[in-house]
């Protein structure tokens, strides 16, 4: 679904603002925000991607006077995947509204543009911020937010962070657990696809990975890991390497569901069959993993169930007395690993025909 141009606004953007932008009625935008179920998955993206767009900060916060007393959470994205960006929208929006706080949604991109947006938020008075990847790998941006005493949470990083809250899964244990159900279809020469080296999550699902073939006793093949970004572009890049080698993987773990979707499409292009002649798993369980064919095999992370309790940690610690019990600065959830149609045991590769023995003349 395309979004029509967005215009200039004097005031802030509205809910009608927001459907004329995503193409959509004012009634769909609503139904998004509310989190009701009966919205297309791409309907629902667009709305999304126009909220985040246009800085549109939904009711009931929009609907607090200035000085009110209610909290205005900063809520800082530079994801190249729009299925991340719609599923951490969607749980913001969702926290947001159920702690009655206000919103604010700034795109943000690194390098002098993070540290300006994240200074005029705390010019504006925010009173929390909410980072998510890769914007928590930032050390400007956090120790900028730390020194201001502006609480922050981060999102989805691996990094131990004593001066600021975390949400995050366990990254390793998840491409681990990933790796050891495609072993035991019976691969053994699996290719990985890694994520930014940016972000901390990447390093420790290659490190799952790794340890994965090492708990098999299968060596490890340097040429069977290829880089890419987390974006879809990469990805294409990445599968044409691994597909392209004389001794091609006969499955492929990559590091996000947007880079497993370009491998489908690689090895769709080549006249490959999937799962019959190259199993491929994903990771994050964003709508694009069941918006192709095959569905994809994927680890669950619970982005919108994280965006929600980030949401709630940085109200806990926002509106904790000085005299109450301590939060537990640091959660982890839960993953979960979903079998879908994009993997399959390897197809046995014919043996080249032997000669029938001579019968011995008698």
């Amino acid at each position: 679904m395309k979004h029509r141009p967005a215009r200039g606004w004097r005031t802030a953007p509205t809910i009608s603002d927001v459907a004329a932008s995503a193409g959509v009625s004012p009634m769909t935008v609503s139904r998004v925000i509310n989190g009701h179920t009966n919205v297309r998955a791409a309907t629902r993206d667009a709305v999304n991607l126009a909220i985040a767009a246009l800085n549109y900060a939904p009711n009931p916060a929009a609907r607090s006077l200035a000085g009110a007393g209610r909290a205005r959470i900063g809520l800082l994205y530079s994801n190249p995947s729009a299925g991340f960006l719609s599923e951490l929208l969607v749980g913001s929006l969702d926290g947001a509204s159920r702690s009655d706080v206000q919103i604010i949604i700034e795109k943000c991109e690194l390098g002098d543009h993070e540290m300006e947006v994240t200074q005029r938020l705390i010019d504006g008075g925010i009173d929390g911020v909410v980072l998510p990847s890769p914007l928590c790998e930032s050390d400007a941006i956090i120790e900028l937010l730390v020194a201001a005493g502006v609480p922050t949470v981060a999102v989805a990083t691996s990094r131990s962070l004593d001066k600021i809250l975390t949400i995050r899964i366990d990254d390793r244990d998840a491409a681990l657990t990933m790796m050891r159900h495609v072993m035991a279809l019976g691969h053994r020469r699996i290719g990985f696809i890694s994520g930014n080296p940016n972000v901390t999550a990447s390093a420790d699902r290659l490190e799952g990975y790794r340890a994965a073939l090492a708990e098999a006793g299968v060596a490890p093949d340097e040429t069977l890991i290829a880089q890419g970004l987390y974006t879809y572009r990469s990805g294409l890049d990445a599968a044409e390497q691994l597909l392209g080698l004389a001794d091609p993987p006969s499955a492929i773990f990559a590091s996000n569901d947007d880079m497993a979707a370009a491998t489908v499409a690689v090895a769709h292009r080549r006249g490959m069959d999937v799962p019959g002649d190259l199993t491929v798993c994903g990771f994050d369980d964003t709508t694009l993993s069941t918006a192709i064919w095959p569905e994809l095999t994927t680890i669950h992370q619970p982005i919108a169930d994280m965006a929600r309790g980030a949401i709630e940690l940085l109200v806990s610690q926002i509106r904790r007395s000085k005299d109450a019990e301590p939060i537990n600065p640091h959660r982890l959830f839960d993953f979960t690993l979903i079998r879908r149609q994009s993997d399959a045991a390897p197809r046995q590769r014919p043996r080249a025909s032997r000669p029938a023995p001579e019968r011995q003349r008698s």
